[in-house]
Formats: C-alpha cells, sequence, structure tokens
C-alpha cells in the first residue's frame, strides 16, 4: 500500500527476461516444435521476444496475449479458464475481451511474493506450451 503520490512496484529485469526466452528457447527445442516466446512487465508490456525459425505467424501475437494476461491476473492462464467455465454470463462475455487468453501456455513470473510480469509460450497443443513455460520459469529459478 502506498502512503504518498506515487509507489515502485517491482518489474522483471533485462537479465531475468533473458534468461527466460534463452531456456524456453531450450525447452522447445528439446520438446522438437517452434515456439514464440514472450516476456511482458508488471504492466504488460513487452519486454523481451523470440519467434523460433519455423514457428507460426500466428503465435507472435497469442504468446504476446498470453504473457500480457498472466501479468495482469497474476495467475497462470489456464486457471482463469477454471474461473469463468460455470459462469456463463462470464464465459460468454470475457472471452471477447483484448488480449485475454484462457488457455494454457503463461505463467506470472513472481519475485519475492510480487508479480514481475508474465511469460507466455505459443506453438504447441497448449499442455505443450505450459511444459515449456514452467521449464523455463523452473530453469531461471522462479517455478511457476
Amino acid at each position: 500500500m502506498s502512503t504518498g503520490p506515487t509507489f515502485a512496484p517491482p518489474t522483471v529485469s533485462t537479465t531475468l527476461t533473458r534468461t527466460l526466452l534463452d531456456a524456453a528457447v531450450a525447452a522447445s527445442r528439446s520438446h522438437g516444435q517452434a515456439r514464440t516466446i514472450a516476456v511482458v512487465d508488471n504492466a504488460g508490456v513487452l519486454k523481451g521476444f523470440v519467434r523460433m525459425d519455423g514457428a507460426a505467424l500466428l503465435t507472435v501475437q497469442i504468446a504476446q496475449d498470453k504473457a500480457s494476461t498472466a501479468a495482469s491476473f497474476g495467475m497462470a492462464s489456464h486457471q482463469r479458464h477454471d474461473v469463468i467455465k460455470d459462469d456463463a454470463p462470464l464465459a460468454d462475455g470475457i472471452v471477447h475481451t483484448a488480449r485475454l487468453v484462457v488457455f494454457g501456455g503463461c505463467y506470472p513470473i513472481t519475485v519475492d511474493g510480487a508479480v514481475v510480469g508474465g511469460l507466455g509460450v505459443s506453438g504447441g497443443h497448449y499442455s505443450d506450451d505450459m511444459t515449456i513455460a514452467t521449464a523455463a520459469l523452473t530453469e531461471a529459478g522462479y517455478p511457476a
């Protein structure tokens, strides 16, 4: 809670961003499929990005949207689906929100209990994207 007119929330560093991108690329290669990986800061603004050779063009926006979803809600995208799936008005309406993704493949980046950004992976089945994202976070020392 702020006691003054401003506050300084922590955000993902360039060093951590590069570590996550490198780890996700390595995990993608070990799974034999090209992915697109996006890291956003705590405000959902793109901090780092890799589109591996051969990754589908559509994955560019999906990876960024996944990362933004995780940073915005402070939870993995597949958890958002669990929140809305049994609420018909919410499920029918919120999925039309720009940049919102409710299937797996992204996680918030949390350091010392604070959400500092989001990691989004796109290019395979969402369950495989989840595997890549969690491997990258674990490799970087910030497991999902």
